[in-house]
């Protein structure tokens, strides 16, 4: 009897989510899975210890999950999951795109935008012959590391690799649905960052369930608004990557967008947050409301985006964005902007 090959799964990021990832998938018998990194003291300490000594100290990996420094081993990869910063994802893989074998499937686990203001998986379908699939979902990488039940979005336009990877995560605790929109999926993952930050900023001033559900429903609403007008299905919205990822990055303060939304409402916002921590999320707000704004699509149709930009973007002080949140005729009103651009 012929013992079939393994599927070789490499991670491209040996962070927390990586990491996280690779340890479930390394627990299956027909995967071979390792983690490509830049920093020698994680491969190091993974494959001498067993322990991602920088990002998980003290939790014992699996004994099959392995790292490496050398690109090299993406030309044996049967799947390349990229789970390295936002920023990094499409210059890295084109920087390496002579070891990528055109019948490697890319997977797509950063959340921001790629190049020329186009999210990931559009860079990466337009450069590239091979298969990309987004993956997103409500996952803390501390909660997966210990075995907590995960959901996934998986998108792909290609239909047939749903059972594929249904059966890559079978017997783990990850937890799929699918879905073809792959742009939704990677704009929502944008989208709840920002709407987070905004939950945040109201949080650090009120201490009220009223006023947290009444903000949130209005954000939920608003993202639908933005998903539509680039693009995506609404459907996606009630995936895991959609709700599920929304609320847990908005309602949970190990969520480092709430948590800077915290800061931004309770004063912090220094020149030094500023320059640093914020960086990402400016960035996604920016290219999302100058782009709507550009359109016609009427800038008072997105109030919380507005809100934050304008806080993002100058001297406004947090205390008028939540005057003009709260304000009566604003929040009775409903958007009414059409997709499409």
């Amino acid at each position: 009897m012929t013992i079939p090959p393994k599927k070789t799964i490499v991670i491209l990021g040996a962070g927390s989510i990586g990491t996280a990832l690779g340890n479930l998938l390394a627990e299956k018998e027909d995967l071979k899975v390792i983690l490509l990194t830049i920093e020698p003291e994680v491969a190091e300490s993974i494959n001498d210890q067993n322990i991602n000594q920088k990002y998980f100290p003290g939790i014992r990996l699996n004994k099959n999950l392995k790292a490496t420094l050398g690109e090299y081993v993406i030309r044996d990869a049967d799947f390349v999951f990229l789970a390295i910063p936002s920023v990094a994802v499409v210059d890295y893989v084109l920087q390496n795109r002579q070891y990528l074998n055109p019948s490697t499937i890319l997977v797509n686990l950063a959340k921001g935008f790629g190049n020329h203001e186009q999210v990931i998986a559009e860079n990466l379908m337009e450069s590239l012959p091979n298969v990309v699939c987004s993956m997103k979902g409500p996952a803390f990488a501390r909660d997966m590391i210990g075995g907590s039940p995960t959901g996934f979005t998986l998108a792909t336009k290609e239909t047939v690799w749903w059972p594929v990877f249904g059966r890559m995560f079978s017997g783990t605790p990850i937890y799929l649905d699918y879905t073809q929109d792959i742009k939704g999926v990677e704009i929502l993952s944008i989208l709840k960052n920002i709407y987070a930050i905004v939950l945040g900023i109201v949080d650090a001033h009120y201490n009220s369930a009223n006023l947290r559900f009444l903000l949130l429903t209005k954000a939920f609403n608003e993202m639908r608004q933005v998903l539509l007008f680039f693009g995506g299905e609404q459907e996606t919205l009630f995936r895991y990557c959609g709700y599920g990822d929304f609320s847990l990055t908005a309602l949970n303060d190990l969520s480092r967008n709430r948590t800077l939304g915290l800061l931004i409402g309770k004063g912090f916002f220094t020149e030094d947050i500023s320059s640093r921590v914020v960086l990402e999320g400016r960035l996604a707000v920016n290219i999302f409301y100058e782009k709507l704004a550009s359109s016609g699509a009427g800038e008072d149709n997105f109030p919380l985006m507005k809100q934050l930009y304008r806080v993002l973007n100058g001297n406004y002080p947090v205390q008028e964005m939540l005057r003009s949140l709260l304000s009566k005729e604003l929040s009775d009103s409903s958007p009414n902007t059409r997709a499409g651009h």
